[in-house]
């Protein structure tokens, strides 16, 4: 099972984003990259996967359990702690 305390970007490694010489899309791209690498390494170790091993469906079927996981035990026993109701506001233009 997943650490539930996993952190996709600690405070030290974004302040270190921002001190590169970027422009703001490139950060972005940047913390992205390193977040998604912390994840899919996660992902690999739940899976007991290599993660140059891992697949698409595998990726899928990953975040489709942690979805579940969330709507039948809440937010808290989920890795990705965001409530989708609040993300409904970004999609509104």
């Amino acid at each position: 099972m997943l650490d539930q305390s996993l952190q996709f970007l600690t405070p030290e490694e974004s302040a270190e984003v921002d001190k590169a010489l970027m422009t703001t899309p490139e950060k972005f791209l940047t913390r992205l990259t390193l977040s998604t690498a912390k994840l899919l390494k996660a992902i690999a170790q739940d899976l007991e996967t290599p993660i140059d091993a891992l697949t698409p469906q595998q990726i899928i079927a990953w975040f489709e359990a942690d979805a579940k996981r969330k709507q039948e035990q809440g937010v808290n026993a989920s890795v990705l702690k965001w409530d989708p109701r609040e993300l409904d506001d970004l999609a509104r233009p």
